[in-house]
């Protein structure tokens, strides 16, 4: 049974939770780190997104904290969490060898192509 690939939102935010747990705002910037800039996830949809990792089981909320009045969670990887990652970043792995692979094949070039 092949499993579904993981969105790019939920890959990001378990790898950015992969080495310690983090809040909202620490999330935002992880995300933006591990893809180089190219994602800047909105609150709105980092919440939705880790309340959903939360029903998962992927995710628990790690220590909650009043801080400037404000209520503020942490929230860390769970083994679930840590099993789901690994499986996806051994599935992207297999992928991007593959790919190489055949990047690494010299075929003739067929007119109108690139290969």
């Amino acid at each position: 049974m092949t499993e579904r690939s993981m969105q790019e939102p939920t890959l990001l935010l378990l790898t950015a939770l992969a080495d310690a747990p983090r809040h909202g705002y620490a999330l935002i910037q992880e995300v933006a780190a591990i893809s180089d800039g190219r994602v800047t996830m909105r609150t709105g949809t980092l919440y939705g997104a880790l309340d959903r990792l939360l029903q998962q089981g992927l995710i628990e909320v790690a220590a909650e904290e009043v801080v400037d009045g404000r209520a503020r969670r942490s929230y860390a990887l769970t083994v679930a969490g840590r099993a789901a990652l690994a499986t996806e970043a051994e599935r992207l792995r297999a992928v991007a060898t593959e790919a190489e692979r055949r990047l690494a094949v010299i075929r003739p070039r067929v007119r109108g192509t690139l290969a």
